[in-house]
């Protein structure tokens, strides 16, 4: 248990679709780190159909292999893993959903396992923040995104995939003084639309600065911001992607950034980091051609696993 399916003795097409044919377990008690889908779009603002993400993902990651050459680990020799399946979250239904998903995250975390949430609409990370820090306490925040997700309403309610964060930083969620915000971009409601994160203590390093300042930089400044044994959470929407290398998503922007790029920036922030969990978000499987972006979000997810398995290495 918590090793993949050997893909040279049964060929990548056959099989159940688990996350890098991974088991299939709910009982997750032993394992490393627990793949779990959370397949909720409610909190859309713009384009629908991320509830079917976690599906292509996992479609996508039967290519993946075990060996992360970057990083010089294999996964399975210093983890073990399961894919726990999908919550099954209550369509339509925003609050009822977040606590579902608040008790399967915290469930995750209390057997041990670091969460690999697979979304699901960016407002699933506040329920996961909810779960996983009933066991680890507040976090440090490294969010990739095109957006800033600091809003505190939409159309007068509180719940939405543009906010977040805002309540995440208001329930004690996260720590923003160690926190960074990375690729922000695109036409924003109003000029003061990141005062909020920044008065809070969160670094926006905002597309245009990345691009600037190169991304050995960007990776010095993020993890210098992170204290030595501060839990980690790391969240990605795929829409920090290029458009043109993202097109299966909700909210698109251009000026984004290759999968290169995003790789080399979670290869280079994450290892020796105190990791506890992880979710890939607004993956649109309906908007997306060739499945680049589904392909994209599984390779994201497998280096956040080396990254991982890099920071337990026991040789």
């Amino acid at each position: 248990m918590g090793k993949p399916v050997n893909s040279l003795k049964s060929p990548r097409f056959c099989g159940i679709r688990t996350f890098q044919r991974l088991p299939h377990s709910q009982d997750v008690k032993g394992n490393d780190f627990a793949v779990m889908g959370v397949p909720f779009d409610t909190a859309t603002s713009y384009r629908p159909g991320c509830r079917f993400g976690p599906a292509a993902i996992r479609e996508a990651s039967a290519i993946l292999k075990p060996y992360h050459h970057v990083l010089d680990v294999d996964i399975f020799e210093e983890l073990e893993g399961v894919d726990a399946g999908d919550m099954d979250i209550i369509p339509g239904y925003i609050e009822e959903s977040f606590a579902i998903i608040e008790r399967e995250t915290a469930r995750l975390c209390e057997q041990g396992c670091v969460p690999v949430l697979l979304g699901g609409d960016h407002s699933i990370t506040l329920p996961e923040l909810r779960g996983l820090t009933r066991t680890h306490g507040p976090v440090a925040l490294i969010h990739f995104d095109a957006h800033s997700d600091t809003g505190n309403d939409f159309f007068g309610k509180p719940y939405n995939h543009g906010t977040p964060f805002y309540w995440a930083t208001e329930e004690g969620l996260i720590r923003p003084e160690q926190s960074t915000q990375i690729g922000i971009r695109g036409p924003l409601y109003s000029r003061g639309a990141w005062d909020y994160a920044k008065g809070k203590g969160m670094e926006i390093l905002d597309g245009w600065q990345v691009h600037t300042i190169g991304l050995a930089e960007t990776i010095r400044r993020t993890r210098e911001r992170v204290q030595p044994g501060t839990p980690v959470f790391v969240t990605f929407d795929i829409d920090f992607l290029d458009a043109a290398y993202a097109p299966g998503t909700g909210t698109p922007e251009v000026g984004g950034f290759t999968t290169h790029e995003a790789l080399a920036l979670l290869q280079g922030i994450c290892p020796g980091l105190k990791l506890v969990g992880m979710d890939m978000v607004e993956v649109l499987p309906e908007a997306d051609h060739g499945s680049i972006t589904s392909f994209a979000a599984a390779n994201l997810v497998h280096a956040f696993l080396a990254c991982l398995a890099a920071g337990r290495r026991k040789r």
